[in-house]
């Protein structure tokens, strides 16, 4: 089963190569990594130049980058990865028995890269509720038949919450498979911010989406 591992770029010259490097052993497999660069000002496009099969130009929005590059993507399966996560080891493997079991998407458990001891509640929750809820957020490395994403239109392009509403959609064709292998994330807009301030937004965020505010308005308050 070919993999397909589409990863959205604005501005990530700090950690993008490291990112990739790691993905190299996949590609010799077989596997598929393509890059979608949404307007960087620093050098994130010639960071990725050889460590990638596509190196694609978007305008910038993670919903319409992520899109792109499941237009070009020849696997069977689209693995959706922000630039500063870390894929478990094997996670080719687990993402192929999971979806063997009969699912059709799924996601991974998640761990923030910081040492405090709130980090270690605040992932435990997101685990939690996103297997609870059957919504992962983007930093979970949300994979998906490739077939099943096109059936649902893809991302809905809209500025924040894209990988909630598209966790909506894809639930119509079952529970996503929670694996409990762990991505990790990068925690420095946590530690940048101040972590029980960043939290605080965020469960702002989800509650104002879910009553229906509109992304630009969630996006500008988030990035304000």
């Amino acid at each position: 089963m070919r993999l397909s591992i589409i990863i959205p770029v604005l501005n990530e010259s700090e950690t993008l190569v490291v990112s990739l490097t790691r993905l190299q052993q996949y590609r010799q497999q077989g596997h598929e990594v393509i890059v979608v660069d949404g307007g960087s000002c620093d050098n994130s496009f010639d960071c990725a130049l050889g460590l990638v099969d596509k190196l694609l130009m978007s305008k910038p929005g993670r919903a319409t980058q992520m899109n792109i590059g499941a237009e070009q993507a020849a696997g069977e399966v689209l693995v959706f990865l922000h630039a500063d996560t870390e894929l478990p080891v094997l996670f080719n493997n687990l993402i192929t028995d999971a979806l063997n079991k009969n699912h059709q998407w799924g996601r991974f458990n998640v761990s923030l890269s910081g040492r405090h001891i709130l980090f270690r509640i605040i992932e435990t929750m997101m685990n939690w509720r996103s297997c609870l809820t059957g919504v992962a957020t983007g930093d979970q490395a949300i994979f998906v038949r490739r077939s099943v994403f096109q059936q649902v239109a893809g991302y809905p392009e809209i500025k924040l919450m894209e990988d909630i509403e598209l966790c909506r959609k894809l639930k119509f064709f079952g529970k996503p498979a929670c694996i409990k292998s762990r991505v990790i994330t990068s925690s420095r807009k946590w530690e940048k911010n101040g972590i029980l301030k960043t939290l605080w937004l965020m469960w702002q965020l989800r509650l104002l989406h879910f009553f229906g505010v509109s992304s630009e308005k969630l996006f500008s308050r988030y990035y304000r």
